[in-house]
């Protein structure tokens, strides 16, 4: 069985594929500035659609979703972005934690695993 590793980097790959799974990295905002937990949100959401499209998956098939938060307190921006974005009856399995993540600019962290 073959594995594709995408965008790879020194410390890691941002997506892997195999077996029929696409695998992807804790994903963070591209710009955190300003560190706004639900614009930081939104565009990791962003990141997550263009990654599975370019696996060629999408949103529903989201199996699991793994999420940090930097504070607690920032659970109903997150979801104030998470909730229209994630299709109804489509839910995947989900967990959200506070977490220290690798920068203090950081709020938000999302790590997903879809079907292709």
């Amino acid at each position: 069985m073959s594995i594709d590793r995408r965008h790879v980097g020194k410390r890691l790959s941002e997506m892997v594929i195999h077996n029929g799974t696409v695998y992807l990295a804790g994903i963070v905002a591209e710009d955190p500035v300003p560190e706004d937990p639900a614009a930081q949100t939104k565009n990791i959401l962003q990141q997550i659609d263009r990654l599975l499209a370019e696996a060629g998956s999408d949103k529903t098939k989201i199996l699991t979703a793994t999420i940090w938060l930097s504070d607690i307190r920032f659970y109903d921006a997150l979801n104030s972005e998470w909730d229209p974005w994630v299709p109804a009856g489509q839910t995947p399995a989900r967990a959200c934690v506070e977490s220290k993540l690798a920068a203090p600019k950081y709020k938000v962290e999302i790590r997903v695993v879809a079907a292709l």
